[in-house]
């Protein structure tokens, strides 16, 4: 039974800051067209960098410890119960950093649309797949990540 106090861990990252555990509940449980993925940041740790998402919408209900959610235009320290809703576009970018002593845990609830695009503030990047979130890239999937000021090309560039 798939339970979020007692989780079958399933996937990890260790790429320092962006280090983290998770458990994909919604899977889990069998959901089809809805995420839900519960993530313990250890203190210090970051879950992924400040991102974008112009199709999927999330929201974030922390569970434990007081872990700092980023936006674009700011930062605050979430508490324990705070429900954050994460829509589409600039007003629902988000990071969140684990900043205390204690670990973090957070459930990220989304839908599970395909195709995304997502813009990366930080970096300047663009990362555009066919696959839904959370997926793994399948054959016949298309996932492209580049720079936003790269040279931009004609649409018939390369065509005969």
């Amino acid at each position: 039974m798939t339970n979020v106090f007692d989780p079958n861990w399933d996937a990890e990252q260790d790429r320092p800051p962006f280090t983290w555990r998770r458990a994909r509940i919604g899977r889990q449980a069998g959901s089809k067209q809805l995420g839900a993925s519960l993530f313990e940041l250890s203190p210090g740790a970051s879950s992924f960098p400040l991102h974008v998402h112009r199709v999927n919408e999330e929201m974030i209900v922390v569970l434990a410890g007081n872990p700092t959610l980023r936006g674009i235009d700011g930062e605050r320290r979430l508490e324990p119960g705070e429900v954050v809703a994460c829509p589409t576009g600039d007003e629902g970018a988000h990071r969140l950093d684990n900043r205390t002593d204690e670990p973090a845990r957070f459930l990220v609830v989304s839908t599970m649309l395909a195709p995304e695009i997502n813009e990366y503030p930080d970096s300047g990047k663009v990362w555009a797949r066919t696959y839904a979130p959370g997926a793994e890239i399948g054959e016949g999937e298309l996932e492209v990540i580049v720079r936003a000021d790269q040279e931009k090309l004609d649409y018939l560039d390369g065509e005969q």
